[in-house]
């Protein structure tokens, strides 16, 4: 179940980052909204998780995670660039999570 919610705390940490976007400096309403609904969410359920995982390793895993999604969604949806640099770096956050859960 602490994967379930740490899962879902991801990913509304993601939309809120997503309405950041879209807020265009807290000058959209509804998007500015939605960044602190979506990223209290998130936080929710970080607290949540951390009754039954080490801090350590649940906000690496949140984190990062957040951090390689938003990256992708930066490089598939908004078009930004894309470079070898920024492939490697997205991969090295994945293999980083990795390495917190199998060897934790």
């Amino acid at each position: 179940m602490k994967w379930a919610i740490l899962l879902a705390g991801i990913i509304f940490e993601v939309l809120g980052t997503i309405c950041m976007k879209y807020a265009e400096g807290f000058t959209k309403l509804v998007p500015s909204i939605l960044v602190f609904v979506f990223y209290g969410i998130s936080l929710a359920a970080l607290v949540f998780v951390l009754e039954k995982m080490e801090v350590s390793v649940a906000y690496a895993i949140w984190a990062s995670c957040g951090t390689a999604l938003i990256a992708v969604i930066g490089i598939v949806f908004f078009r930004e660039t894309v470079s070898v640099v920024k492939i490697v770096s997205i991969s090295l956050i994945i293999l980083g999570i990795l390495g917190l859960e199998l060897f934790d």
